[in-house]
């Protein structure tokens, strides 16, 4: 484990499934189309897109040779209106309840908050995630919704 690969580490947990959290993926029978680490550079349309991100990193360096890496992760998520209702106020309550499976899914199962094992804590410190809806007036004319979701990750530490 490095700072290098702590995004592809989040996405492994949130695409995680049987582990009695909600799934995200369609595939696995959530509500997101696709779950990735970075956002590329075309970005698919038509389709709810998940993307992790990093905003920064935040190193602590003690006892001279010990450190521990934490990092602001940024969930960009993206919701096409797709309901096929022609409806956005439906639309805007179905990517209500996929970003409450999402929440659910970063918070973890009770007793084990280090996505399973992948960080020493996640969300713990400071102990809160945060929720940015886009104004919808914003997104409409592209048939979207925007949101952003921001917590923060301490990860194992690091000797050397």
């Amino acid at each position: 484990m490095s700072t290098a690969d702590a995004v592809d580490r989040e996405v492994a947990w949130l695409t995680s499934t049987g582990d009695g959290l909600p799934a995200l993926l369609v595939s696995a029978g959530g509500p997101w189309d696709n779950v990735q680490a970075y956002q590329p550079r075309t970005p698919g349309k038509r389709a709810s897109n998940l993307y992790v991100l990093r905003r920064g990193i935040h190193e602590k360096r003690f006892a001279n040779v010990r450190r521990m890496a934490s990092y602001e992760f940024v969930l960009k998520l993206i919701w096409p209106l797709s309901s096929g209702q022609g409806i956005a106020e439906a639309d805007q309550r179905a990517f209500d309840a996929a970003v409450d499976l999402v929440l659910t899914r970063i918070g973890g199962p009770v007793g084990d908050k280090s996505h399973g094992g992948r960080f020493l804590s996640v969300a713990e410190n400071p102990e809160y995630v945060n929720v940015r809806f886009t104004d919808p007036e914003q997104t409409l004319g592209v048939a979207e919704f925007h949101a952003e979701i921001t917590y923060f990750a301490d990860d194992t530490e690091i000797t050397g």
